[in-house]
């Protein structure tokens, strides 16, 4: 059993390297926004970094491994596509705007040195799950690899609906409710969480014990309360015709059978008036990633949405 200390060092020096470089490039650039791409790639050079150190070479610790690098590079790559060559996100925009020629250094530590210590704590299943460096791949993990596979499904189908959705010039101005949105208004949102708990399940096993849950909770209070659905809606709301009623009917987080406008209003989703224009553009999740038609730039966490 490596020791704690071992592979949390080798995660803190990973991130310390990677948001530094991330930050430089960022200046370059003028463009803060990459922070958002480079979210899920962090928690791959964590997780081959506590490997590299730790010596694992069990079944499980291969299994963890090859689970986070495939959600990590599939949401790096997804969140490249969509946004490179789009220019600097609204929110970095006024935050340079605002700060000035001091945004530089203001950046440092209230974008990328936010988002690094997110990413030590959430990344935790990562990196003490390979701490057993013979770990096997029993029950338990075979549990967290369905519970895993059931929300990189949510995850990934979520993102090709809503980006075939706008993709059809008929849909301009839409809400997008069909396939698993019609389920759920969050389905990306649903199952990045449901990742980080599989991840938490087949970690808790190989050396990370409770704490490996500790990640998987961040992970989804800033999907839900932070910077991913509660935002989110209250943002389309406001600014999307046809988006109160979309709430009054459909789960916000969990999928569930959609239900009527007015058990919908019972339950307080109250439809307010929404002044016309596009469904805004998920704020990525690095915590700082959306909706029917957009998805918002999470911090960079993620990573919904309707996007």
């Amino acid at each position: 059993m490596t020791d704690a200390a071992t592979v949390l060092t080798a995660a803190i020096v990973t991130i310390a390297c990677l948001m530094l470089a991330t930050w430089s490039v960022s200046l370059l650039r003028r463009d803060a926004s990459i922070i958002d791409i480079v979210w899920g790639l962090g928690f791959v050079l964590v997780a081959w970094a506590a490997k590299f150190v730790s010596g694992a070479s069990g079944a499980g610790n291969w299994l963890l491994l090859v689970m986070v690098t495939i959600w990590g590079l599939r949401l790096a790559g997804y969140l490249a596509k969509r946004n490179l060559g789009k220019g600097e996100d609204f929110r970095y925009r006024a935050m340079r705007q605002k700060h000035g020629e001091r945004f530089a250094i203001v950046s440092l530590y209230t974008v990328f040195g936010l988002q690094g210590a997110l990413m030590f704590v959430v990344s935790l299943p990562v990196s003490l799950g390979q701490r057993d460096t013979d770990a096997g791949a029993g029950f338990i993990a075979l549990l967290g690899f369905i519970v895993w596979a059931i929300g990189l499904y949510f995850e990934a189908v979520g993102d090709a609906q809503l980006a075939r959705f706008k993709r059809d010039p008929r849909n301009a101005g839409q809400i997008m409710d069909q396939g698993l949105w019609a389920l759920t208004r969050h389905p990306n949102y649903f199952g990045d969480s449901l990742v980080w708990w599989g991840l938490a399940i087949v970690a808790s096993v190989q050396g990370a014990g409770a704490w490996a849950f500790l990640g998987a909770a961040v992970m989804t209070v800033l999907l839900v309360r932070v910077s991913g659905v509660a935002m989110l809606d209250r943002l389309l709301a406001k600014r999307k015709p046809g988006y109160a009623e979309y709430m009054a009917r459909t789960s916000g987080f969990i999928p569930l059978p959609k239900r009527s406008a007015a058990s919908g209003m019972r339950r307080g989703a109250r439809p307010r008036r929404s002044s016309p224009g596009r469904q805004a553009e998920r704020p990525s999740q690095s915590p700082t990633r959306d909706a029917s038609d957009a998805r918002v730039q999470r911090p960079a966490t993620r990573h919904s949405d309707s996007d």
